[in-house]
Protein backbone atom coordinates (compact mmCIF):
# COMPACT_ATOMS: atom_id res chain seq x y z
CA UNK A 1 0.00 0.00 0.00
CA UNK A 2 1.28 3.24 -1.06
CA UNK A 3 2.39 5.22 2.33
CA UNK A 4 0.58 7.82 3.65
CA UNK A 5 -0.51 10.13 6.67
CA UNK A 6 -3.62 9.93 8.57
CA UNK A 7 -4.89 13.21 9.98
CA UNK A 8 -7.51 12.75 12.43
CA UNK A 9 -9.53 16.49 12.52
CA UNK A 10 -11.78 17.66 15.78
CA UNK A 11 -14.79 18.96 13.96
CA UNK A 12 -15.78 19.67 10.26
CA UNK A 13 -13.93 22.54 9.68
CA UNK A 14 -10.66 21.25 10.54
CA UNK A 15 -11.59 18.29 7.86
CA UNK A 16 -12.31 20.56 5.25
CA UNK A 17 -8.94 22.64 5.28
CA UNK A 18 -7.11 19.67 6.16
CA UNK A 19 -8.75 17.85 2.90
CA UNK A 20 -7.98 20.97 0.80
CA UNK A 21 -4.39 20.14 1.08
CA UNK A 22 -2.81 18.87 -2.21
CA UNK A 23 -2.94 14.98 -2.55
CA UNK A 24 -5.01 14.70 0.47
CA UNK A 25 -8.49 12.65 0.10
CA UNK A 26 -11.17 11.66 2.89
CA UNK A 27 -12.20 8.31 4.22
CA UNK A 28 -15.33 7.51 6.54
CA UNK A 29 -16.60 4.33 6.67
CA UNK A 30 -13.82 2.97 4.45
CA UNK A 31 -15.62 0.34 2.37
CA UNK A 32 -14.84 1.94 -0.90
CA UNK A 33 -11.64 3.74 -0.07
CA UNK A 34 -9.87 0.58 1.22
CA UNK A 35 -9.96 -1.45 -1.95
CA UNK A 36 -8.87 1.34 -3.61
CA UNK A 37 -5.73 1.84 -1.27
CA UNK A 38 -5.14 -1.62 -1.33
CA UNK A 39 -4.92 -1.85 -4.99
CA UNK A 40 -3.06 1.46 -5.14
CA UNK A 41 -5.78 2.85 -7.71
CA UNK A 42 -5.85 5.85 -5.20
CA UNK A 43 -2.60 6.98 -3.69
CA UNK A 44 -3.23 9.92 -1.45
CA UNK A 45 0.09 11.33 0.27
CA UNK A 46 -2.51 12.63 3.45
CA UNK A 47 -6.10 10.73 4.43
CA UNK A 48 -8.47 12.33 6.41
CA UNK A 49 -10.70 10.53 8.84
CA UNK A 50 -14.10 11.43 9.37
CA UNK A 51 -15.50 9.02 12.31
CA UNK A 52 -16.47 11.24 14.85
CA UNK A 53 -16.74 14.70 12.89
CA UNK A 54 -19.49 14.57 10.54
CA UNK A 55 -23.35 14.08 12.07
CA UNK A 56 -24.69 10.86 11.99
CA UNK A 57 -28.41 11.51 12.58
CA UNK A 58 -31.24 10.53 10.50
CA UNK A 59 -34.55 12.89 11.47
CA UNK A 60 -37.54 12.01 9.58
CA UNK A 61 -40.49 14.30 10.76
CA UNK A 62 -43.67 12.49 10.25
CA UNK A 63 -45.10 13.90 6.33
CA UNK A 64 -42.09 16.35 6.76
CA UNK A 65 -38.54 16.67 5.40
CA UNK A 66 -35.93 13.75 5.32
CA UNK A 67 -32.65 14.55 6.86
CA UNK A 68 -29.34 12.30 6.72
CA UNK A 69 -26.14 13.04 7.95
CA UNK A 70 -23.44 12.11 6.03
CA UNK A 71 -22.11 10.00 8.72
CA UNK A 72 -25.23 8.47 9.29
CA UNK A 73 -25.13 3.88 8.83
CA UNK A 74 -26.61 2.86 5.80
CA UNK A 75 -28.30 -0.10 7.73
CA UNK A 76 -29.65 2.22 9.75
CA UNK A 77 -31.12 4.21 7.37
CA UNK A 78 -32.83 1.48 6.15
CA UNK A 79 -33.94 0.23 9.62
CA UNK A 80 -35.50 3.86 10.46
CA UNK A 81 -39.44 3.11 10.44
CA UNK A 82 -39.87 7.09 9.07
CA UNK A 83 -38.18 6.63 6.11
CA UNK A 84 -39.58 2.98 5.38
CA UNK A 85 -42.70 4.79 5.61
CA UNK A 86 -42.63 7.86 4.00
CA UNK A 87 -39.91 7.75 1.21
CA UNK A 88 -39.41 3.58 0.83
CA UNK A 89 -37.38 3.45 -1.92
CA UNK A 90 -34.68 4.99 0.10
CA UNK A 91 -34.62 1.81 2.42
CA UNK A 92 -35.21 -0.21 -0.25
CA UNK A 93 -32.38 0.78 -2.35
CA UNK A 94 -30.15 0.26 1.01
CA UNK A 95 -31.14 -3.01 1.24
CA UNK A 96 -30.36 -4.15 -1.94
CA UNK A 97 -26.84 -2.26 -1.47
CA UNK A 98 -23.63 -4.47 -1.01
CA UNK A 99 -23.94 -6.79 2.08
CA UNK A 100 -25.31 -6.69 5.62
CA UNK A 101 -21.60 -6.37 7.02
CA UNK A 102 -20.86 -3.33 4.54
CA UNK A 103 -23.99 -1.75 5.10
CA UNK A 104 -23.11 -1.38 8.88
CA UNK A 105 -19.86 0.44 8.19
CA UNK A 106 -20.56 2.54 4.96
CA UNK A 107 -22.20 6.00 4.95
CA UNK A 108 -24.92 7.62 3.55
CA UNK A 109 -21.83 10.38 1.89
CA UNK A 110 -18.96 7.88 1.68
CA UNK A 111 -21.85 5.94 -0.69
CA UNK A 112 -22.46 8.46 -2.70
CA UNK A 113 -19.16 9.26 -3.62
CA UNK A 114 -18.02 5.92 -4.04
CA UNK A 115 -15.90 5.07 -7.36
CA UNK A 116 -16.92 3.24 -10.60
CA UNK A 117 -17.06 -0.74 -10.59
CA UNK A 118 -15.33 -1.08 -14.04
CA UNK A 119 -13.07 -3.54 -14.36
CA UNK A 120 -10.89 -1.84 -16.20
CA UNK A 121 -10.89 0.59 -13.56
CA UNK A 122 -10.54 -1.14 -10.92
CA UNK A 123 -7.74 -3.18 -12.26
CA UNK A 124 -4.24 -1.60 -12.28
CA UNK A 125 -2.83 -3.75 -14.75
CA UNK A 126 -5.16 -2.07 -17.16
CA UNK A 127 -3.31 1.04 -18.31
CA UNK A 128 -6.22 1.98 -20.70
CA UNK A 129 -8.47 4.13 -18.65
CA UNK A 130 -9.03 7.51 -18.87
CA UNK A 131 -10.55 7.66 -14.82
CA UNK A 132 -7.20 6.81 -13.51
CA UNK A 133 -4.93 8.13 -16.26
CA UNK A 134 -6.24 11.23 -18.52
CA UNK A 135 -5.15 10.73 -21.74
CA UNK A 136 -4.37 6.62 -22.04
CA UNK A 137 -8.07 5.85 -23.62
CA UNK A 138 -10.77 3.65 -22.75
CA UNK A 139 -10.54 -0.26 -22.68
CA UNK A 140 -13.93 -0.76 -22.50
CA UNK A 141 -15.14 0.77 -25.78
CA UNK A 142 -13.70 -2.81 -27.70
CA UNK A 143 -13.95 -4.73 -24.09
CA UNK A 144 -15.83 -6.29 -22.50
CA UNK A 145 -18.65 -3.84 -21.75
CA UNK A 146 -21.61 -6.08 -20.51
CA UNK A 147 -22.03 -3.73 -17.38
CA UNK A 148 -21.63 -0.56 -18.82
CA UNK A 149 -23.33 2.72 -19.33
CA UNK A 150 -25.85 3.29 -22.44
CA UNK A 151 -26.94 6.92 -21.04
CA UNK A 152 -24.49 10.22 -20.54
CA UNK A 153 -21.07 8.29 -21.90
CA UNK A 154 -18.51 9.41 -24.13
CA UNK A 155 -15.81 8.44 -26.71
CA UNK A 156 -13.61 8.72 -23.41
CA UNK A 157 -15.61 6.48 -21.00
CA UNK A 158 -18.49 4.16 -20.55
CA UNK A 159 -18.24 3.16 -16.95
CA UNK A 160 -21.17 3.31 -14.86
CA UNK A 161 -22.00 4.64 -11.57
CA UNK A 162 -22.52 2.01 -8.96
CA UNK A 163 -24.62 3.84 -6.20
CA UNK A 164 -28.19 2.19 -5.49
CA UNK A 165 -29.18 4.74 -3.03
CA UNK A 166 -28.04 7.67 -5.22
CA UNK A 167 -30.58 6.90 -7.86
CA UNK A 168 -33.72 6.86 -5.29
CA UNK A 169 -32.53 9.95 -3.89
CA UNK A 170 -32.42 11.43 -7.51
CA UNK A 171 -35.71 10.48 -8.21
CA UNK A 172 -37.00 12.21 -4.67
CA UNK A 173 -35.33 15.46 -5.29
CA UNK A 174 -32.64 14.87 -2.64
CA UNK A 175 -29.61 17.71 -2.34
CA UNK A 176 -26.25 17.82 -0.63
CA UNK A 177 -25.10 20.28 2.03
CA UNK A 178 -21.46 20.34 1.48
CA UNK A 179 -18.89 21.92 3.70
CA UNK A 180 -15.22 23.52 2.35
CA UNK A 181 -12.85 25.56 3.44
CA UNK A 182 -15.17 28.66 2.32
CA UNK A 183 -18.04 27.63 3.69
CA UNK A 184 -21.14 25.88 2.87
CA UNK A 185 -23.15 25.29 -0.13
CA UNK A 186 -26.50 23.46 -1.20
CA UNK A 187 -26.07 21.22 -4.69
CA UNK A 188 -29.10 19.27 -6.09
CA UNK A 189 -28.34 15.39 -5.51
CA UNK A 190 -28.87 15.30 -9.95
CA UNK A 191 -26.09 18.02 -10.38
CA UNK A 192 -23.54 16.63 -8.29
CA UNK A 193 -22.24 14.25 -10.30
CA UNK A 194 -20.58 15.20 -13.73
CA UNK A 195 -20.90 13.72 -16.89
CA UNK A 196 -17.65 11.92 -18.17
CA UNK A 197 -17.47 14.10 -21.24
CA UNK A 198 -13.60 14.61 -22.35
CA UNK A 199 -12.52 14.60 -18.37
CA UNK A 200 -13.90 11.42 -16.96
CA UNK A 201 -11.28 11.63 -14.04
CA UNK A 202 -13.34 14.86 -12.80
CA UNK A 203 -16.56 12.59 -11.21
CA UNK A 204 -18.22 15.51 -9.67
CA UNK A 205 -18.82 19.44 -9.04
CA UNK A 206 -16.92 19.02 -5.26
CA UNK A 207 -13.89 21.41 -4.83
CA UNK A 208 -10.91 20.21 -3.44
CA UNK A 209 -11.18 20.10 0.27
CA UNK A 210 -15.02 19.73 -0.13
CA UNK A 211 -17.33 17.25 1.70
CA UNK A 212 -20.91 15.96 2.21
CA UNK A 213 -22.33 16.85 5.61
CA UNK A 214 -25.55 15.83 5.49
CA UNK A 215 -28.48 14.99 2.58
CA UNK A 216 -31.79 16.30 2.58
CA UNK A 217 -34.60 14.83 0.97
CA UNK A 218 -38.04 16.89 0.07
CA UNK A 219 -41.39 15.51 1.63
CA UNK A 220 -43.88 14.99 -1.17
CA UNK A 221 -46.93 12.74 -2.00
CA UNK A 222 -45.25 10.37 -4.52
CA UNK A 223 -42.43 9.86 -2.28
CA UNK A 224 -44.62 7.80 0.17
CA UNK A 225 -45.57 5.54 -3.40
CA UNK A 226 -42.35 4.96 -4.40
CA UNK A 227 -40.03 1.97 -5.23
CA UNK A 228 -36.56 0.80 -5.61
CA UNK A 229 -36.39 -2.17 -8.15
CA UNK A 230 -32.83 -3.54 -9.18
CA UNK A 231 -32.22 -6.46 -11.59
CA UNK A 232 -28.54 -8.06 -11.25
CA UNK A 233 -26.80 -11.39 -12.12
CA UNK A 234 -27.46 -13.10 -8.76
CA UNK A 235 -29.22 -11.99 -5.72
CA UNK A 236 -26.17 -11.45 -2.92
CA UNK A 237 -23.41 -8.22 -3.11
CA UNK A 238 -23.99 -7.65 -7.06
CA UNK A 239 -24.27 -4.65 -8.96
CA UNK A 240 -27.23 -3.62 -11.19
CA UNK A 241 -27.70 -4.37 -14.33
CA UNK A 242 -30.27 -2.12 -14.23
CA UNK A 243 -32.63 -0.69 -11.70
CA UNK A 244 -35.45 2.20 -11.80
CA UNK A 245 -36.61 4.26 -9.00
CA UNK A 246 -40.59 5.23 -8.98
CA UNK A 247 -42.42 7.20 -7.02
CA UNK A 248 -46.60 8.28 -7.87
CA UNK A 249 -48.96 10.38 -7.24
CA UNK A 250 -52.01 9.27 -7.88
CA UNK A 251 -55.43 10.59 -7.70
CA UNK A 252 -58.98 9.17 -8.62
CA UNK A 253 -57.10 6.79 -10.99
CA UNK A 254 -54.89 9.23 -12.75
CA UNK A 255 -51.33 9.97 -12.43
CA UNK A 256 -50.87 13.50 -10.77
CA UNK A 257 -46.66 13.22 -10.45
CA UNK A 258 -44.37 10.76 -11.26
CA UNK A 259 -40.44 10.70 -10.79
CA UNK A 260 -38.54 8.38 -12.67
CA UNK A 261 -34.70 7.78 -12.06
CA UNK A 262 -32.19 4.81 -13.34
CA UNK A 263 -29.22 2.88 -12.29
CA UNK A 264 -26.82 0.22 -14.00
CA UNK A 265 -27.21 2.17 -17.16
CA UNK A 266 -26.10 5.27 -16.99
CA UNK A 267 -22.92 7.08 -16.18
CA UNK A 268 -24.23 8.69 -12.72
CA UNK A 269 -27.62 8.48 -11.52
CA UNK A 270 -30.36 9.24 -14.30
CA UNK A 271 -33.49 11.17 -13.95
CA UNK A 272 -35.61 9.98 -17.10
CA UNK A 273 -37.85 13.52 -17.14
CA UNK A 274 -39.44 12.67 -20.24
CA UNK A 275 -40.55 9.42 -18.83
CA UNK A 276 -41.85 11.45 -15.90
CA UNK A 277 -43.93 13.95 -18.79
CA UNK A 278 -45.14 10.50 -20.32
CA UNK A 279 -46.87 9.06 -17.23
CA UNK A 280 -47.79 13.06 -16.14
CA UNK A 281 -51.83 13.06 -16.34
CA UNK A 282 -52.47 9.48 -17.80
CA UNK A 283 -54.70 7.00 -16.54
CA UNK A 284 -52.36 5.00 -13.90
CA UNK A 285 -52.15 1.63 -15.06
CA UNK A 286 -49.82 -0.81 -17.15
CA UNK A 287 -50.64 0.19 -20.97
CA UNK A 288 -49.47 3.88 -19.39
CA UNK A 289 -46.78 2.26 -17.56
CA UNK A 290 -45.35 0.60 -20.79
CA UNK A 291 -46.13 3.85 -23.48
CA UNK A 292 -43.67 5.77 -21.34
CA UNK A 293 -41.11 3.24 -20.49
CA UNK A 294 -41.05 3.52 -24.33
CA UNK A 295 -38.84 7.05 -23.77
CA UNK A 296 -36.11 5.66 -21.44
CA UNK A 297 -33.86 4.88 -24.59
CA UNK A 298 -33.93 8.09 -25.98
CA UNK A 299 -30.19 8.99 -26.89
CA UNK A 300 -29.25 6.00 -25.51
CA UNK A 301 -26.10 4.56 -27.26
CA UNK A 302 -24.86 0.38 -26.97
CA UNK A 303 -21.71 -1.33 -27.57
CA UNK A 304 -21.47 -4.92 -28.69
CA UNK A 305 -21.91 -5.96 -25.36
CA UNK A 306 -24.74 -4.11 -23.22
CA UNK A 307 -27.03 -3.52 -26.11
CA UNK A 308 -29.57 -5.81 -23.71
CA UNK A 309 -30.04 -2.85 -21.34
CA UNK A 310 -32.29 -1.35 -24.12
CA UNK A 311 -35.32 -3.67 -23.54
CA UNK A 312 -34.45 -4.51 -19.96
CA UNK A 313 -34.04 -1.06 -18.39
CA UNK A 314 -38.16 -0.37 -19.82
CA UNK A 315 -39.05 -3.81 -18.39
CA UNK A 316 -37.24 -2.57 -15.10
CA UNK A 317 -39.23 0.34 -15.13
CA UNK A 318 -42.81 -0.55 -15.70
CA UNK A 319 -42.13 -3.63 -13.15
CA UNK A 320 -41.44 -1.24 -10.66
CA UNK A 321 -44.30 1.01 -11.85
CA UNK A 322 -46.16 -1.42 -11.08
CA UNK A 323 -45.22 -1.76 -7.82
CA UNK A 324 -45.20 1.82 -6.60
CA UNK A 325 -49.13 1.90 -8.49
CA UNK A 326 -50.15 -0.81 -6.27
CA UNK A 327 -48.92 1.77 -3.16
CA UNK A 328 -51.39 4.67 -4.36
Amino acid sequence: MFPFTLERPGDADSAARLGSAPSAEYIAGGTDMMQLLTDEIRQPEHLVALDGVLDDRIEAAPGGTLRLGAAAKMSDIAADPDVSRAFPAIAEALLLSASGQVRNMATIGGNLLQRTRCPYFRDPGVSACNKRYPGSGCAAMDGANRTHAVLGGSAHCIATHASDVAVALVALDAEIHVLGSNGGRVVPLDELHRLPGETPHLETVLEPGELITAVVVPPSPAARHSHYLKVRDRVSFEFALTSAAVALDVDDGTIREARVAVGGVGTKPWRLRTVENALTGRIDDVDSYRAAAEHATEGAVTRAGNRFKLELMKRTIVRALREAGGRS
